[in-house]
């Protein structure tokens, strides 16, 4: 992508706040890390809101110095089973969260749903994820998906870069709700599978993604 102008704790701290602005916000829980060109990790550090993050809140995972979350695991392990992966939020929005916390699937009611068109991982652990064994389970139930959801706890999503995992995980939340919404008005009325995935590559493109990034940025800075 076309992507460059920001280095890698920028867009980091920049998602960060698009994602909390977007409904990620909780205390100062959730996440958010980035795989930078040479292979090493930076993550959000501990101890603040989504909101708050600038780049030099945005930490590397191996250094001895760094405050990192519990729950840090989580990236280190999709990292090190996912080469494709470049990115990887884990947070609490508040409908995916719901979704997490029944048996129910996503269903392809939507557009925003169509990204998910081969289903979402499930994690059926209501646990903290804080070892890496439980970071491999993870990662194991994620597979070669977009998203997992975290049994009562939370989503963890991923995607081959910064603009791709904030777009992904907002338009998961975004899915949810509508669901929510719809399931409260009548039968529900997927599309079907076959077409869900032919409209896959016509709806979600690296230049669409792009300029949904630039706009966020453009947000940020009207704050």
């Amino acid at each position: 992508m076309a992507v460059v102008a920001e280095t890698v704790r920028e867009q980091v701290a920049a998602a960060c706040r698009i994602l909390a602005l977007e409904g990620y916000a909780d205390l100062t829980l959730g996440h958010v890390s980035a795989r930078g060109p040479d292979g090493t990790i930076w993550i959000k550090r501990k101890g603040i809101g989504l909101d708050e993050v600038e780049a030099d809140d945005v930490v590397e995972v191996e250094s001895a110095d760094a405050e990192l979350h519990l729950e840090t695991v989580l990236h280190t392990a999709v990292y090190a089973l996912r080469p494709d992966v470049g990115a990887v939020v884990h947070g609490h929005p508040p409908y995916a969260t719901a979704l997490a916390a029944t048996g129910a699937e996503l269903e392809l009611l939507t557009h925003d749903a169509v990204l998910f068109a081969d289903g979402l991982g499930r994690y059926d652990a209501p646990d903290l994820i804080v070892d890496e064994q439980q970071g491999a389970a993870v990662a194991a139930a994620l597979g070669s998906r977009r998203a997992v959801l975290l049994a009562n706890h939370g989503v963890l999503v991923a995607g081959k870069d910064i603009p791709w995992v904030v777009l992904t995980a907002l338009t998961l939340e975004r899915a949810a709700h509508l669901q929510s919404i719809a399931s409260t008005l009548g039968r529900l009325q997927p599309i079907p599978p076959d077409v869900a995935r032919e409209l896959h590559p016509v709806k979600y493109q690296d230049r669409f993604v792009a300029e949904y990034w630039d706009a966020w940025l453009r947000g940020l800075r009207q704050l």
